[in-house]
């Protein structure tokens, strides 16, 4: 197994292009993967963001996906995932290139006791992603992540003049003829719509197979791809301190992007090679998760880095 702290600290100053990761969150209920309280959340989070400065390159960033919560006993909100932005960004030293909101539509409604029972609130559906960095100008080039046109966009690009006229229009933009040439896709907004439902997956069909529990808090692949798409570059090296299941690895791998991940739990970590073993004989796969479990130092290696536990 392999601590967060101090695998960072092995890591050379100014070498890492993209930190992505989703710590456990700060709720009130106690999760099986290890939650803070939310008094001492922010405290803690911050001496791995300390780390993750130092460590990232003059044009690298930092994504962190948090999600809400409830103080305890009272329907209101906790100022929790704020509060860790506010010192990232005063203490550490990062500026907030941007924040973006992750609406997951398959998420059940909760808490429970607020939306379910006494149907006062309404349920969370959105994480806070904070996107940082060290620089005031981090690489970034958003058309490596450029949304579908609307099908309205398509039949303008299709036939402008039979759609719109080029005009100021009264919010005072200056909507000219270019408006209507494809680019590609459409610039995509800093919500990102990405459903956390994958009932079917393999991963989790693997799981069930060799009779081990799944990550309870895994993330979509369409999140990290989509930072990483935007981040970064081919062969740069990405980082997830939080590795969980190693979806970010998975994706990196699919990327062409370097890529380690830590994580303390040593089953989830060592489970994590069903991503990368998926059409292996089910023979081969057990006898690679007993493997890793068997081994405290033991690497998960695929073909471009290794995921350390």
């Amino acid at each position: 197994m392999a601590d967060s702290l101090d695998m960072l600290r092995q890591l050379p100053d100014n070498s890492v292009n993209l930190v992505m990761t989703s710590p456990p969150f700060a709720l009130q209920r106690k999760k099986e993967y290890g939650n803070k309280d939310q008094h001492e959340y922010i405290d803690w989070l911050a001496e791995f963001a300390t780390l993750v400065y130092q460590k990232l390159t003059p044009d690298g960033s930092f994504v962190v996906d948090l999600g809400g919560a409830y103080q305890k006993g009272v329907p209101v909100r906790s100022l929790y995932n704020y509060r860790v932005l506010i010192k990232f960004c005063d203490e550490i030293g990062f500026n907030l290139a941007e924040e973006f909101f992750w609406f997951n539509p398959s998420k059940l409604p909760s808490p429970i006791e607020w939306v379910n029972k006494r149907k006062i609130r309404a349920k969370d559906s959105v994480n806070t992603v904070w996107w940082l960095s060290k620089t005031e100008w981090p690489k970034a080039d958003v058309t490596k992540v450029l949304a579908e046109y609307s099908d309205r966009m398509k039949k303008l690009i299709k036939d402008p003049e039979a759609y719109y006229s080029p005009a100021k229009r009264p919010s005072g933009h200056d909507i000219g003829s270019s408006f209507g040439k494809d680019n590609g896709g459409a610039i995509p907004s800093n919500l990102l719509q990405i459903s956390n439902s994958e009932a079917n997956s393999k991963y989790l069909k693997l799981c069930k197979e060799v009779g081990i529990q799944a990550h309870p808090a895994r993330f979509p692949a369409k999140l990290p791809e989509f930072f990483i798409r935007y981040l970064t570059d081919p062969n740069d090296l990405v980082v997830d301190i939080f590795g969980g299941s190693n979806t970010t690895g998975f994706v990196c791998e699919q990327e062409g992007r370097r890529w380690l991940a830590f994580e303390q739990m040593q089953e989830y970590l060592a489970a994590s090679v069903f991503r990368f073993m998926q059409n292996e004989p089910i023979e081969d796969i057990k006898a690679a998760f007993q493997e890793l479990m068997a081994n405290k130092d033991k690497y998960i290696q695929p073909d471009r880095q290794a995921a350390l536990i």
